[in-house]
C-alpha cells in the first residue's frame, strides 16, 4: 500500500530589513486566524515575526523572498540572528513550545519575551497562561533580573516560565510562583 505524501500550503512571503510581509492569500490569512501567527493586516497581508517565519521555513510553510532571491530557513536564520539579539536561544524555545502545540507569541508589553496561551486557546479568546524568558544555560541571571521577571509575571497575573536551552538545543522549563507563608 504506498502512502500518498499530504501536499503543505505553502505561503509566499517577503523579507523586508527587519520584518516579513506575507501576499494577500487565504493561505496567508488562515495562518493568522487558524494558527495563530502574526498579525493580519488591513491590506489582508499577515506580518510575521522573525522567530514565526524562520518556524514556518522549517516546516516548508513559507516561502520567503528578499528582492528576487528565495531563502532557505539557514539563511534566513543567519539574517534573524544578524538583527535580533538572543535570536537562537529564543527560537529554540518557541520551537519547542509550538510543537508542544502551544501558541505563542510576543510579550513586549509584559517586559518579557513571549507570553503562551494553554493549548486550544487563541489570543482574544482567554488570556494567556504563561510569560516565558528563555535563557541559555550558561547565562548567569541576579537574583534583582530574577526578581524583575517574577514581579512583572505577578502583576499581569501570568505565570513565570522560565525555558533554560542546554548546549544540545533541548528545553527544561522552570514555573515560579509567588508564595504567601
Amino acid at each position: 500500500m504506498s502512502k500518498k505524501k499530504e501536499e503543505k500550503q505553502t505561503v509566499k512571503a517577503e523579507l523586508y530589513e527587519d520584518r516579513v510581509l506575507t501576499e494577500n492569500s487565504s493561505g496567508a490569512q488562515q495562518l493568522a486566524s487558524v494558527s495563530s501567527y502574526g498579525a493580519l493586516q488591513n491590506d489582508g497581508r499577515v506580518e510575521l515575526t522573525f522567530l514565526e517565519s524562520c518556524y514556518l521555513l522549517e516546516k516548508e510553510r513559507l516561502s520567503l523572498i528578499k528582492g528576487k532571491r528565495e531563502l532557505d530557513s539557514e539563511t534566513f536564520r543567519r539574517h534573524a540572528q544578524r538583527k535580533e539579539k538572543g535570536f537562537w536561544i529564543k527560537y529554540v524555545v518557541y520551537r519547542d513550545l509550538r510543537e508542544r502545540g502551544y501558541v505563542v507569541k510576543t510579550a513586549l508589553k509584559f517586559g518579557a519575551d513571549f507570553r503562551v496561551y494553554d493549548r486550544g486557546i487563541k489570543p482574544g479568546e482567554d488570556h494567556a497562561r504563561w510569560v516565558v524568558y528563555p535563557v541559555a544555560e550558561q547565562s548567569v541571571l541576579t537574583w534583582h533580573e530574577f526578581s524583575a521577571k517574577n514581579r512583572v509575571a505577578h502583576s499581569t497575573k501570568k505565570r513565570l516560565l522560565l525555558g533554560i536551552v542546554d548546549g544540545e538545543g533541548d528545553v527544561t522549563y522552570y514555573e515560579v510562583k509567588w508564595i504567601r507563608p
